[in-house]
């Protein structure tokens, strides 16, 4: 049984996520089908992404109920004035063809545009109509929460991030858990960056008779992280997904948090200059 993790507003997620980034056609269909029929019940897709009609195709496929399922998206910077942001939503719900979303995030905050204020009252409102069941942003900083809390009064129920042992994040973590706002991790392995092979990684899957990846995923649920692994590979699917029999030592947890580099990010994606169309 997968842990659940409760938000702000009352509504639960659980403790892992399944991502579809970048997965398209057929190929992501049969990748989400397979990782709901292993357990995944959280998929984390987006605009920006060009695979809502696929994911949307795949939960009906499944078999399993609606609201069994936990779908988050994500809205572009494209869409981040008001009108647009309403309308950009109304169409990730055409096009996932369901009747609301468990949850949905600014994907970006774009702050040289300057409009993320707005696609927050945008989820705000949209929530209140329901179309929404919780809102919360992705790669937002200490200052951008701060704006949006601070004019709104409505803070985020998750934020979501850039989070892996090469770039662990540990200011933002601290402050989302200061707000009480849930962080999950996007390519939370760190993609070609991976530390599979570093001993304080290896050490501790030889111990425990795990992957690798397994142990990565492991010191995420550990620190608080909720993280969203992908891959189209039931097998390692399956593995991502058993994470929750095992529990590393806390000097385990740290030699990874270790590994840690001055600048770890993947792509330089620095929320503060990065725009996101």
């Amino acid at each position: 049984m997968v842990p659940r993790v409760t938000l702000n507003d009352g509504n639960s997620l659980p403790a892992i996520g399944f991502g579809t980034y970048p997965l398209r056609g057929d190929e992501a269909v049969t990748a989400i089908c397979s990782a709901l029929e292993i357990g995944y019940r959280l998929i984390d897709t987006a605009v920006n992404y060009g695979n809502e009609a696929d994911v949307g195709r795949a939960v009906r496929q499944s078999g399993l109920a609606r609201d069994d399922i936990q779908i988050t998206s994500k809205l572009p910077g494209r869409h981040h004035a008001y009108d647009d942001a309403i309308r950009s939503v109304e169409e990730s719900l055409q096009r996932l063809q369901v009747d609301y979303l468990d949850l949905h995030l600014i994907h970006w905050p774009n702050p040289s545009v300057g409009k993320y204020l707005q696609a927050w009252q945008a989820l705000i409102d949209l929530r209140e109509r329901g179309l929404i069941r919780s809102i919360g942003v992705s790669n937002f900083t200490q200052a951008h929460l701060g704006r949006i809390i601070d004019e709104t009064g409505v803070v985020p129920a998750v934020n979501q991030i850039e989070l892996h042992p090469r770039f662990p994040q540990e200011h933002m973590r601290a402050v989302d858990t200061d707000l009480g706002i849930i962080t999950q991790a996007w390519s939370p392995m760190g993609k070609a960056r991976a530390p599979l092979d570093e001993p304080a990684v290896l050490d501790a899957a030889q111990r425990l008779g795990v992957a690798p990846g397994q142990v990565i995923l492991r010191w995420h649920i550990q620190i608080g992280s909720l993280p969203i692994p992908k891959s189209a590979d039931p097998q390692r699917q399956r593995e991502n997904f058993d994470v929750f029999d095992f529990a590393l030592t806390d000097s385990e947890v740290s030699a990874i948090s270790a590994l840690a580099e001055t600048d770890g990010r993947l792509f330089g994606g620095d929320p503060d200059v990065h725009e996101e169309m």
